[in-house]
């Protein structure tokens, strides 16, 4: 993450020079200024934090960050003495002071999150040289956190409704395919660790990898199941589809267990009516294992999800549960294409109208959760909010006539809770002296304080989802 210095945009390394002289703290702030949903889920920061802690900058580094500003910019731009200052009086430690809520915790837009103030005098432009890391590393994981607890607080919803185990089939109900989709393996790593702050099950092995190397101390953060594609089932061709699905039980249909099955390669209505619910129907109890179809295309994911459980509800039969809802016997469904936030909704909106349990159902989300968002679907944004200048705090802030949304906030910014509620407040006005900081201590000139794990985050996320539906059902 931090191979070299220049981890900035290209502007900001001549900043150095811009602040009032006699500046020696900046002090700035990240918050969401809005978005379509009322709060973010705050995650991530420990990625960055803990790579932070490992930086080392050497004289090399910075010799080489100045050939290449000298030759982009001009030779005055960078600041080679700064940056040396860095290398032989902190260590090559950062000098900077990092304050955040915790990761896991749901907070209203407009609130800050996350605080950075320098911690040398003579290195005040030292925060906002680090905007541009800091800020990808934080709005693309709370994006992507954000709206995975929103599709699981949808899929809650409808499992208090319908099912007998809610709080058991909550973390496996929706399964994260977005690695193919997204931009980069860094980015696969960072949104798949930020869906595992929500859900128990993932095919984004990288997310798996960074869950376990950040948050977890190496233990397994999530798991996957046996599951066939296309190329495994059209390879047999179209009229061995039988044998492939035979091959798929054959493999890995064992009791107790778990095997997925695409099964829309041809028509998925034969494969489901006459295949699974007829021919292998006797094979499929046989095996002891919980047969998933997966129907995987159509432009209508709610009818054909319906439809699917329908005629597997005709082959294998139901249970009803004690909510008065059926439950089927043997084989459940999985529902990969073309899931968001929507379409979650309209399914179980259609499955519990006809009597289907949500338990029978699964969902997997690829780009919609890892990739078809940015930085401006919650606003995201840096801005300085105070400067000590001439040994006085004098509050900074931006208020563009041609757009008030942009307005920023100013002042000794914090984070508090009045009774119950998050609150953005300046602690320069001294209005609520004894009410302690949501802001931890998480970095500090090159050491972490602050280390949670995804256990923890988890709990915190599955107690602000409860609190939340509950007061809706």
């Amino acid at each position: 993450m931090f191979s070299n210095l220049l981890f900035c945009d290209g502007y900001k390394i001549s900043q150095g020079h811009q602040y009032p002289p006699n500046t020696t703290e900046i002090l700035s702030y990240i918050e969401s200024r809005g978005g379509y949903l009322p709060s973010t889920v705050f995650f991530g920061l420990q990625i960055y934090a803990a790579n932070l802690a490992e930086l080392i900058v050497t004289k090399e580094m910075v010799n080489e960050a100045k050939a290449f500003a000298d030759q982009y910019i001009d030779s005055q731009a960078f600041p080679y003495l700064g940056w040396m200052k860095v290398v032989n009086e902190h260590k090559g430690k950062i000098p900077l002071e990092i304050r955040a809520v915790r990761e896991g915790t749901t907070v209203p837009t407009h609130n800050v999150l996350v605080t950075v103030r320098s911690t040398d005098e003579e290195l005040p432009w030292m925060v906002n040289y680090l905007e541009t890391s800091l800020m990808r590393a934080i709005w693309f994981p709370v994006n992507v956190a954000t709206i995975s607890n929103n599709m699981k607080k949808i899929i809650y919803e409808y499992l208090i409704a319908t099912s007998d185990e809610p709080d058991v089939k909550i973390p496996l109900m929706t399964v994260d395919f977005g690695a193919r989709g997204v931009s980069s393996g860094e980015s696969a790593a960072i949104g798949g660790c930020a869906h595992l702050a929500n859900f128990m099950v993932s095919d984004t092995i990288e997310g798996i990898v960074y869950a376990n190397k950040y948050y977890n101390n190496g233990e397994m953060s999530g798991f996957s199941i046996n599951a066939a594609e296309h190329s495994t089932i059209t390879a047999w061709g179209k009229e061995h589809e039988a044998d492939a699905y035979r091959n798929m039980l054959k493999q890995y249909a064992k009791p107790g267990g778990l095997v997925a099955v695409v099964s829309d390669a041809w028509d998925l209505d034969n494969a489901v009516i006459n295949i699974w619910g007829s021919q292998l129907k006797q094979e499929v109890i046989d095996s002891g294992a919980t047969l998933v179809v997966r129907p995987d295309s159509g432009e209508k994911p709610h009818e054909i999800v319906l439809r699917t459980l329908k005629n597997l509800d005709n082959a294998y039969g139901s249970t009803i549960n004690s909510k008065g809802y059926k439950v089927l016997n043997h084989v459940r469904v999985i529902q990969g294409d073309g899931i968001t936030e929507g379409e979650i909704r309209l399914i179980l909106m259609y499955v519990k109208r006809d009597g289907f349990s949500v338990d029978n159902l699964t969902f997997g989300c690829g780009g919609v959760l890892l990739q078809q968002h940015n930085r401006d679907t919650f606003k995201f944004a840096m801005k300085c909010c105070q400067a000590v200048i001439d040994n006085k705090k004098v509050d900074v802030y931006k208020d563009p006539i041609t757009d008030p949304g942009k307005r920023s906030k100013a002042g000794n910014l914090d984070l508090i809770k009045l009774n119950g509620q998050y609150l953005t407040i300046d602690r320069n006005k001294n209005e609520y002296p004894n009410i302690p900081s949501e802001l931890d201590l998480v970095y500090r000139n090159g050491t972490m304080y602050r280390t949670q794990t995804l256990t923890e985050i988890r709990e915190q996320i599955d107690k602000d989802i409860k609190a939340s539906v509950l007061v809706n059902v």
